[in-house]
């Protein structure tokens, strides 16, 4: 289910305003949805951190109202395995073992296993990754629709 713009706008504001990072947003459909809101820090973020966002955030929702009905708030980090969700995160996380799935194959493959090289932004824009015996792949950002990293500790 598409997240309401209004909800990302004030996800936003509020993690920008406490200097936390907003790495994505996802809203569950059905009789009792579930918005969730992932965020990090340097570091990593901590319980009370999130406890500090979901308040901030459930203030401002209560108000201004943009979720009809009822919905339950989660707030989380993106956990060991974070999901790549900007341009940006294609960079910041390359060098480390990624996974992704495709909407549409590419000679014959949904999903690959490997090391996030970067980004390609020459013509269409694509994620790099290169598989263990050394092949490289460019997967179109816009045919992905899971994409992760494994963040070794």
């Amino acid at each position: 289910m598409k997240v309401d713009p209004r909800i990302s706008e004030i996800a936003e504001r509020v993690t920008a305003r406490e200097g936390i990072e907003l790495v994505h947003l996802e809203m569950t459909s059905g009789r009792n949805p579930i918005l969730r809101v992932y965020i990090d820090k340097p570091g990593g973020v901590t319980v009370d951190d999130c406890a500090h966002i979901s308040e901030r955030i459930s203030l401002i929702l209560d108000v201004e109202d943009p979720i009809p009905g009822e919905y339950m708030l989660e707030v989380s980090s993106p956990g060991l395995n974070r999901g790549l969700y900007k341009e940006s995160d294609y960079e910041r996380f390359a060098g480390l073992p990624s996974h992704f799935k495709l909407l549409e194959a590419i000679n014959g493959q949904k999903n690959f296993h490997g090391k996030l090289i970067g980004l390609d932004r020459e013509g269409e824009t694509a994620a790099i990754l290169e598989e263990e015996n050394g092949n490289r792949h460019h997967l179109p950002l816009a045919k992905i629709i899971k994409a992760y990293v494994e963040i070794e500790p």
